[in-house]
């Protein structure tokens, strides 16, 4: 297995970077999630300054409580990390979360050429891989491999539209790819996103699957962008290739959806054009086969602004109260074949995933069923629990 290092996994200029988490601990009598910001490559547990995220991504003075806020010192961010790479964090000890809590899951799909043909051949093959080859073929043999160039809901793709139609052509999936609406769903349900280092979770039915790597903005609640991190929108093939009104079940499963390791503040430093710039890494490593995957997505090919795709979800139609984070969708749906030519990728179970890019870092998690993964147990009551019995919940305002 490649060797990855703490450093791997933190940003490449972890002296500028804001970086906000969450972790598991216990302090005093009691254990729970607490929200921390590394400093000087210490980690610092800030919850008595903001008990949540979802607080602290609504304050004006983010950047400042990121920087200056007293808090207890959990020691070097760097051993944390090596522990969580190392499988040697047991329960009782500090172990990295999700860096989001009660924020809405969301997730944008289709907003790249490729992965907008990868829907498509998906659709046709009904989702079956050993079809896919052929439909793959017959696609882009109609409607090419590029279609980057194409605004969504321009001119110019309501022609490409009317064309395709008149050659029996046209998709749902081409629909929400180029035309004037993005597609925006629920990936999965607050508190229920793990995080770096953990198991994500397949259906057992499932045979053909994949890691979706993209960026994921974390927005407040007045809808505005205040940073990013990594995410697997991992995603079940073969169910949304049967229907697209199967997405909840390929989606949304225990395990299904991974964020980490931390939320990148937006500064001087870092920028909503630093995500438009930056491009994000994947690479799968099996442990029964010795295979190896690598890919890349670059989000200057990405076809709607991440700006477009936050107003898309955030607006006079559809306000969150408690903020939400928002995956930007990939590019890299994996065609290299594993099992047998033809039959394209699917995972192997033990596979481990590593989602990089310079600014964010990398997020490595390991593939599992759903159904063997540890369950999710603790939800928005149990936080707010947890929180009231440490007394960390103040007023709203205060």
């Amino acid at each position: 297995m490649r060797a990855l290092s703490a450093s791997d996994c933190l940003p490449n200029d972890i002296g500028q970077a804001l970086l906000i988490g969450r972790v598991w601990r216990q302090t005093g009598t009691h254990e729970g999630p607490c929200v921390v910001v590394v400093r000087n490559g210490e980690l610092i547990d800030i919850t008595g300054t903001v008990p949540t995220t979802a607080d602290l991504f609504d304050r004006d003075d983010a950047v400042e409580i990121a920087r200056h806020a007293s808090g207890e010192t959990l020691g070097p961010v760097t051993a944390l990390i090596d522990e969580h790479l190392n499988n040697s964090a047991p329960q009782s000890t500090v172990r990295l979360l999700a860096p989001c809590d009660v924020q809405a899951i969301k997730a944008c799909g289709v907003t790249f050429a490729v992965s907008l043909i990868e829907r498509v051949i998906e659709e046709q093959a009904a989702g079956d891989p050993v079809k896919a080859k052929g439909v793959r073929e017959m696609i882009t043999a109609v409607i090419g491999s590029d279609l980057s160039q194409i605004e969504p809901g321009s001119e110019a793709a309501m022609r490409l539209k009317t064309e395709l139609q008149r050659r029996n052509a046209w998709s749902q999936y081409m629909e929400v790819g180029i035309g004037p609406d993005a597609e925006v769903f629920t990936k999965s349900q607050p508190m229920s996103a793990v995080g770096f280092g953990a198991d994500i979770g397949l259906l057992p039915v499932s045979t053909w699957n994949n890691p979706e790597p993209e960026i994921v903005l974390a927005v407040n609640s007045a809808g505005k962008a205040v940073g990013a991190t990594l995410g697997n929108d991992v995603n079940l093939r073969d169910i949304e290739g049967r229907s697209a009104l199967l997405l909840g079940k390929c989606k949304d499963n225990n395990g299904s959806c991974a964020i980490g390791p931390f939320v990148r503040l937006f500064d001087e430093d870092f920028t909503m054009d630093s995500v438009r710039n930056a491009s994000i890494s994947l690479h799968v490593e099996g442990i029964d086969d010795d295979f190896v995957l690598n890919g890349v997505s670059h989000m200057s090919e990405i076809s709607r602004d991440p700006d477009d795709l936050v107003a898309q979800t955030w607006g006079d139609h559809h306000q969150y109260p408690d903020g939400f984070v928002l995956f930007l969708g990939t590019m890299f749906s994996p065609i290299q074949d594993r099992d047998a030519p033809g039959s394209g990728f699917t995972h192997h179970l033990g596979d481990v995933v590593t989602i990089s890019t310079p600014q964010l870092g990398a997020l490595v998690n390991t593939v599992r069923l759903c159904t063997h993964i540890q369950p999710w147990t603790f939800g928005v009551r149990a936080l707010y629990s947890s929180l009231a019995a440490r007394g960390l919940l103040r007023p709203a305002g205060n």
